[in-house]
């Protein structure tokens, strides 16, 4: 099924809340009225970008990127959407189409309010409590090297069969790996897969339900699928068939009975680019699909499924990681559609790249972990506001920063008592760390040793791999949580001339848990 089309002010409008993952976004939904120019060009810039950034995010501060950030990157990419071309990056025209937007006048006050506010640089980040760095009660295991340089782009457990389950994105093949780390190719899947959950089918048979993102670069290019795949098929290699195909950049798929019909439905998240969406498809008694859109915003990165309002009925919350960064709590409205609450906001420069709702502190009330760190758009810099959050739940979802450790380039978080003494530990990666200065912020173990206070182990790994990915599981069946940490081990590198120190052959690790209290 095709994405829904669009108007234009609809594309525009998405546009805007996409591209600025990390940069300033201006919208072009406003148009040139009634300005008058004082002659200050601090104080005229600021009017300015309150009038034209804020209809589609909230204004984000000018010192949270430098000023070759804001001249080089993002004020060109901006321009465009309000009605002005450009050529050479820093030189600006107004063509006799381009009616309406800003003045050629406006936008160089613009111009010139970012050139003298914005940082030279941005402070680099300065750790709060230093990295212990040892083992802190785990223990490595690997794989046989691949011969190839490896791209996981996936690690899952199913916790049924017990099987790990990886894919690659050069090869695009989904591979089964035993207890004893021994792989069986499973299936080739349309593109390399980013998501996986697990269930048992109707005959009986482990089946997965498997997100192909299609290109893992931003672009808008709808050739993301999600599959199912009988993970018993006798067949040496399993054909997939499809749940859904003409999907931009789907990095997600959750499951649940949202018209309590019996019959599983999906939600799949489509980050896109320019444009994606939240779309939820319906299963029909046929076991076809229908596709509904839930939201037409791009830049979803994870969803969760539960009864967020205790009415019976399942819910959403779904995490946008560019333009409008936030948490959304989408509410099952029992007539096949949602209602939409936004419960708490970010700058549009964070990259917000994961969530996980969990008590921390004990109080019978999910609080927000979250991270914040993709940094692979028009700002490739490390950002000293990049890093791990806990946010308490004070009731209503009404969150309050309880807790903060700065990590260069954050994409995951998960929360699991693995040390035993019945509190909620922390596992962090950073895919796009500072690897020449600090690599090893790519993975730390954050052990809370009491309310809301972690101490942070640096287990060193950074040698092993470079963690695009990461799972917890309990993959040795001793009743404790492991940690899987797949390898994409070349490209989307950010900072220049770093060449890789790291084991590029090893597809993914297990750290198996040893730790006790």
């Amino acid at each position: 099924m095709n994405l829904r089309k669009t108007g234009l002010s609809a594309l525009i409008c998405l546009t805007f809340l996409a591209i600025i993952s990390f940069s300033m976004l201006f919208s072009g939904c406003k148009g040139n009225s009634g300005f008058q120019a004082t002659g200050d060009t601090v104080a005229d810039g600021k009017v300015l970008v309150q009038k034209y950034c804020s209809s589609c995010h909230q204004v984000v501060d000018p010192a949270l990127l430098t000023k070759d950030v804001w001249n080089f990157h993002t004020l060109p990419t901006m321009s465009h959407y309000l009605k002005l071309s450009t050529y050479s990056q820093t030189n600006y025209y107004k063509k006799p189409t381009d009616t309406g937007g800003i003045s050629l006048d406006e936008w160089q006050i613009i111009r010139s309010y970012y050139k003298i506010v914005a940082p030279k640089e941005l402070a680099p980040i300065k750790e709060p409590t230093p990295l212990l760095n040892d083992w802190a009660g785990f223990t490595l295991r690997k794989p046989e090297a691949s011969a190839n340089v490896v791209h996981t782009s996936l690690v899952a457990l199913n916790a049924d069969n017990h099987k790990l389950y990886t894919s690659d994105l050069v090869t695009n093949k989904l591979t089964e790996w035993d207890e004893n780390l021994k792989p069986r190719n499973v299936a080739e899947l349309p593109t390399a897969a980013v998501d996986a959950i697990f269930a048992k089918g109707a005959n009986g048979h482990q089946e997965g339900v498997f997100t192909s993102i299609g290109q893992i670069m931003p672009m808008d290019f709808p050739n993301g699928k999600v599959v199912k795949i009988d993970l018993d098929a006798k067949d040496a290699t399993a054909k997939p068939s499809l749940v859904q195909e003409d999907l931009g950049r789907p990095v997600q798929t959750v499951a649940g009975d949202f018209n309590k019909d019996g019959l599983t439905d999906y939600v799949v998240l489509a980050q896109g680019h320019f444009v994606g969406g939240v779309y939820l498809m319906k299963q029909n008694a046929d076991h076809s699909y229908n596709q509904k859109n839930i939201s037409e915003k791009a830049g979803a990165v994870q969803a969760v499924v539960g009864d967020f309002n205790n009415d019976g009925w399942p819910d959403l919350m779904v995490l946008y990681g560019s333009g409008e960064e936030g948490l959304w709590l989408y509410t099952n409205d029992q007539k096949g559609g949602f209602s939409e609450k936004n419960l708490i906001r970010f700058p549009a420069v964070y990259g917000s790249s994961s969530f996980q709702l969990a008590d921390i502190n004990h109080d019978g009330k999910l609080d927000l972990i979250y991270t914040c760190g993709y940094n692979y758009k028009d700002s490739r810099i490390l950002k000293p506001y990049h890093g791990l959050y806990v946010f308490t739940n004070e009731g209503d979802w009404k969150f309050k920063q309880a807790y903060y450790y700065p990590i260069n380039g954050t994409t995951k978080a998960i929360a699991a008592d693995f040390d035993g003494d019945g509190d909620l530990d922390i596992v962090t990666i950073s895919f796009f760390a500072d690897l020449k200065g600090n690599p090893a912020e790519s993975f730390i173990y954050f052990e809370q040793d009491k309310n809301l206070n972690f101490k942070p182990h640096a287990i060193p790994v950074s040698k092993y791999g470079h963690w695009m990915n990461m799972s917890v599981a309990d993959i040795n069946h001793d009743g404790k949580p492991d940690i899987i940490l797949g390898n994409y081990a070349d490209g989307l590198l950010i900072q220049e001339g770093l060449k890789p120190f790291w084991d590029q052959h090893v597809p993914f690790i297990v750290l198996e848990n040893h730790t006790s209290k």
